[in-house]
């Protein structure tokens, strides 16, 4: 099996991705040494766990049911504090489990494109995360991936599964240190949500002005099962593109994309999100607010498909433009094969208008005080049926974002 991966891999190792701006793998530095061991993520340097808990991450483990720490290509912590929750490397987890060979490069295929094909053929690590089957995990667990060392490729490949019956929620803190102000993230991230499954993924990005970000990602769907992510990135970052999708093959299921992202002066945003409804009774709601300013640029994708009848999804984006010269590029599709289907989409890009900003002056508000409460407005999704605590979390980034936007 892990042949064919190779050989598939090897085949695509120069191949372009479809969407965003190429980038040249030779630039970045491969190899890097491994990191120490740590018992607890209270032995992480302070300048560390600051950095982290502005990625969502807190070391001091307040409302956590675990934690799991990856330190440039070292993965230095795992820890479980709730029964039916499993935190592992993904490599020891391959080791232990001969099963999760049937679910490795399934849902992302290794030669998709130049990064899956160089995450594929290169030592990786990651995360492997389980709910087993009836575990209701009340506090969410957290993951950081962490870059700690200039111009380095951080190779990442994660596997989440969560068992029938099951309930878990993740936050996903993605950062580097102050010191590094370039380096390369290619993440390959495969979920599995079975039947009567509800998983909530909360990814926080807090990159380097320089850094590169290649995520690569994939869902797949049981009967009534329910998964709900959110994307947050509101600090300065080179270049990202993604584009996750959600292949909703069992009866009822339910899936729900929140993006919420600022494209900084030189900010560079190719993402969006796609599900495909291919069973009865499925629903989707792609949500995102995005907001570009003086030469930040959003490409905001979206795509809902609906392969059979009575299936329903909306697809939304918003974008705003801050001061001048940003661009935010809206690329909603919608695709029905079949009669029954019940598809739409509402798109809308601006920027904020005159008379909001003077009438909010004319109640003693300053100019510069308007636009933050606008944006804020703006910013405010309402995301059904996330945990307080992932609610907490996505609070107050997007507030620490509206500091430094403002």
């Amino acid at each position: 099996m892990h042949e064919e991966i190779i050989r598939r891999a090897q085949a695509a190792i120069n191949k372009k991705p479809a969407y965003g701006n190429d980038i040249d793998l030779e630039a970045y530095l491969e190899q890097v040494p491994p990191r120490e061991k740590i018992t607890s993520l209270g032995e992480l340097a302070k300048g560390v766990q600051e950095r982290a808990i502005h990625a969502g991450v807190d070391a001091s483990m307040k409302d956590r049911s675990g934690s799991f720490f990856m330190h440039d290509q070292t993965v230095i912590h795992t820890t479980t504090m709730q029964e039916g929750l499993e935190i592992m490397d993904i490599n020891d987890a391959l080791k232990k489990y001969d099963w999760l060979q049937d679910y490795y490069f399934k849902l992302v295929q290794p030669d998709q494109d130049k990064f899956t094909a160089y995450s594929a053929t290169h030592p990786v690590a990651g995360y492997f995360l389980r709910a087993l089957p009836g575990a209701k995990i009340v506090f969410p667990l957290q993951a950081c991936l962490y870059m700690g060392r200039e111009g380095m490729i951080q190779n990442v490949h994660n596997i989440i599964i969560a068992e029938e019956g099951s309930e878990f929620h993740i936050i996903s803190g993605c950062t580097s240190d102050t010191h590094v102000t370039s380096g390369l993230h290619v993440g390959i991230s495969e979920f599995y949500v079975k039947d009567n499954a509800k998983l909530t993924f909360t990814m926080v990005h807090n990159w380097a002005e320089k850094v590169v970000v290649r995520p690569r990602s994939a869902t797949k769907m049981g009967k009534n099962a329910v998964f709900m992510s959110n994307y947050v990135c509101m600090t300065p970052v080179k270049d990202i593109q993604m584009y996750p999708g959600t292949v909703m093959e069992g009866e009822n299921s339910i899936a729900r994309y929140n993006t919420i992202v600022y494209a900084s002066p030189g900010s560079h945003f190719d993402l969006g999100s796609k599900a495909i409804l291919k069973a009865k009774g499925c629903r989707a709601e792609l949500v995102a607010r995005t907001i570009a300013k003086d030469g930040g640029y959003v490409a905001s994708r979206g795509l809902i498909q609906g392969d059979v009848p009575d299936t329903k999804a909306h697809l939304e984006c918003h974008g705003l433009l801050l001061g001048s010269g940003g661009v935010i590029y809206a690329v909603p599709e919608l695709l029905g094969h079949v009669p029954g289907v019940d598809l739409s989409h509402e798109a809308a890009v601006g920027k904020i208008a005159e008379e909001e900003i003077q009438y909010l002056m004319s109640r003693g508000v300053d100019a510069d005080t308007a636009t933050a409460l606008i944006v804020r407005g703006f910013l405010d999704v309402d995301v059904k049926g996330l945990p307080p605590q992932l609610q907490a979390e996505m609070k107050r980034t997007i507030e620490l974002g509206e500091k430094s936007m403002m």
